[in-house]
């Protein structure tokens, strides 16, 4: 069989299968899995191992003790020396328990809605029917594997060691982060440091005894004050202390106070210097007889361009191309388990997944059409692969 006649009995076979890629779709939004949702997430985990399992695919649990478990999926479980092509996604979302029951799968006017529709189970449908055709129809240029990740809202705090471990061992990962509400895909992001400041004080009656207090939340006023001045926005580097809390009583100096803080950067000196000045700053009491903590809560790297990650873009653009698709690629400041790919040294493009928008809200949506071309332009690039340079 000729590669064009490959490539048209698997485009075809993808285009026929868009009411099962819906099916699936809905199993798997309407179960909740929030981040530290562990059944959850291990039970969407479950339901596409159960479709793996109808087509053929052998896969293999890597267990996680905390959050969900790693699933790796083969097209076939025969050993090779050959570096794999890598189709990565994550099945957690950022959404509380009880919200898939809220807001069930819909869809509505060509946009289907629920928690983590495209962000990013409907990526995860697409790589699993991806697999599923070259399992069924063959034409894989290389071994083509699939990472389905649990925790990667929180920075992948349990999978990271995986996915670097996958990354160092492959050819390309394409990941399947939703596409951008314009179609385009995403060849550069910022890297990310979620941190927590806690900071103690001493407590007293505001009105009976209030010098004998040490106010933490006078403390932590400016502590935020000084690091949203670390900001540079000419070098892309942003911080936002996004969450506060504090204090017992209005009638009490608070005793104690603590604020989640968000570091957005491009460089990774950037995030160097940053995290020296908030160092600096936590070491710092602004009001005498507070103290600090800093902890690093979870971290992404950058997913910063390099000449073979650009050999995959535009051999991915020429396969969307001929799927009817036009993509270009943008740079996001958002961060993602690409950064992680990338660092690792391997040539990775995100956000090749269905297109959304809306993600981390009530209004998140997919566009319903753009499931099937967004899988049969990863067909066509997979299949097309052994062009691209090593």
């Amino acid at each position: 069989m000729t590669l064009s006649e490959r490539e048209a009995q698997i485009t075809s076979w993808l285009a026929s299968q868009k009411e099962a890629m819906i099916e699936l779709l809905r199993d798997v939004v309407d179960i909740d899995s929030g981040s530290y949702d562990k059944a959850g997430v291990d039970a969407v985990g479950a339901r596409f191992e159960r479709f793996f399992a109808e087509q053929g695919l052998p896969t293999r649990r890597e267990p996680m003790q905390r959050f969900g478990d790693a699933i790796h999926v083969r097209l076939d479980d025969r050993p090779s020396n050959e570096k794999p092509i890598v189709l990565m996604g994550h099945r957690d979302t950022v959404f509380a328990k009880g919200e898939a029951q809220r807001r069930p799968f819909r869809i509505e006017n060509g946009r289907a809605y629920g928690p983590g529709v495209a962000d990013m189970k409907a990526g995860l449908v697409m790589n699993a029917f991806v697999l599923a055709a070259f399992r069924r129809l063959g034409g894989a240029p290389a071994p083509l594997a699939g990472l389905i990740t649990g925790d990667e809202e929180i920075g992948s705090p349990a999978c990271r060691p995986v996915i670097e471990a996958v990354a160092r061992g492959a050819r390309a990962v394409l990941n399947a982060e939703p596409g951008r509400p314009n179609g385009n895909v995403v060849t550069g992001r910022k890297g990310g440091v979620f941190m927590r400041m806690t900071i103690e004080g001493r407590a007293a009656h505001s009105g009976g005894n209030f010098e004998k207090g040490i106010s933490a939340i006078g403390e932590l006023a400016h502590k935020i004050v000084a690091i949203h001045k670390l900001t540079d926005l000419a070098k892309g580097t942003t911080l936002n202390v996004g969450l506060v809390r504090g204090g017992e009583a209005v009638n009490m100096v608070a005793p104690s106070a603590e604020a989640e803080i968000d570091l957005r950067y491009v460089d990774p000196a950037e995030r160097s210097r940053s995290m020296a000045a908030i160092r600096e700053i936590a070491a710092t009491s602004f009001v005498a007889g507070t103290s600090a903590k800093l902890e690093i809560k979870g971290e992404f790297l950058p997913l910063n361009p390099t000449a073979s990650s650009e050999a995959l873009f535009a051999h991915y653009q020429a396969a969307a191309r001929d799927a009817g698709l036009a993509v270009e690629g943008e740079f996001s400041g958002g961060c993602a388990d690409s950064g992680f790919t990338a660092a690792a040294g391997c040539p990775t493009i995100c956000a090749v997944g269905p297109v959304g928008g809306a993600a981390h809200t009530p209004e998140e949506y997919l566009e319903v059409d753009s499931i099937v071309p967004r899988a049969q332009a990863m067909a066509l690039a997979i299949l097309r692969m052994e062009r691209v340079p090593q």
